[in-house]
């Protein structure tokens, strides 16, 4: 059984290393070495990878997990609907389609404790700043996309509005706020820049995303929280 069990991580930590070997790096200069640097963080891509493998939906013929990687992002698909709402993956209290296999994983240290690896998700691609990533159906299959380095000016409205989500909802479930300040530093803008940030905020707002915690607060303390809070 001991054996098993190590065959099958083992079997994981190949399949993410070969995945891993097929990215893109960023070349980072230092005082005095130059070294390569992971598109995508490693911890994101496990947790994507291993919730793909637990929610596949068996049943769904001809089909399975999948890898894709483009210039622009990696995708993460798996056959069968996602059991919770893609907007609410990251609050939502955790449902497997497979138990069995997810309490297994869990036990070998592939994944995250329930419910926790879609924060960690989003937390990695907060810390490293990279747009947010995303979580759609398409078709019959859930898939999960991760986004490769993008300026803020570069982003779309869309990837605007989910990375400001995203970031209240991650605020929301580790019990604080949203604000002006922390939403400048998630996106790295320079405090004297904290109108950019407002606007930000302004088309989460408009997009019915987001709604404000206290509207009676003035404009200095307000705080925001995801619209379903």
């Amino acid at each position: 059984m001991h054996s098993a069990r190590n065959r099958r991580h083992s079997a994981f930590e190949g399949l993410i290393g070969f995945v891993n070997g097929l990215l893109p790096v960023n070349e980072v200069i230092g005082q005095a070495l130059r070294k390569a640097v992971p598109v995508y963080p490693e911890l994101a891509i496990r947790e994507l990878v291993a919730n793909a493998l637990i929610h596949q939906n068996f049943s769904i013929t001809g089909s399975g997990p999948m890898v894709e990687i483009f210039d622009d992002r990696m995708e993460i698909t798996n056959p069968g609907l996602p059991l919770v709402d893609p907007a609410r993956m990251l609050d939502s209290p955790p449902r497997s389609r497979n138990e069995a296999l997810a309490s297994l994983m869990r036990r070998m240290g592939i994944c995250e404790e329930r419910g926790s690896g879609v924060d960690k998700v989003v937390f990695q691609s907060e810390f490293y700043q990279l747009p947010a990533p995303a979580f759609k159906v398409e078709g019959d299959s859930t898939r999960s996309t991760l986004f490769t380095p993008r300026p803020l000016t570069k982003m779309d409205p869309a990837d605007r509005v989910r990375a400001v989500y995203l970031h209240a909802c991650l605020r929301y479930v580790q019990r604080e706020s949203m604000t002006n300040s922390s939403l400048r530093q998630r996106f790295g803008i320079d405090p004297k820049n904290s109108a950019t940030a407002s606007r930000l905020i302004k088309e989460a707002l408009r997009d019915g995303s987001v709604r404000l915690d206290d509207p009676m607060a003035p404009p200095k303390l307000r705080r925001y929280v995801p619209a379903w809070a």
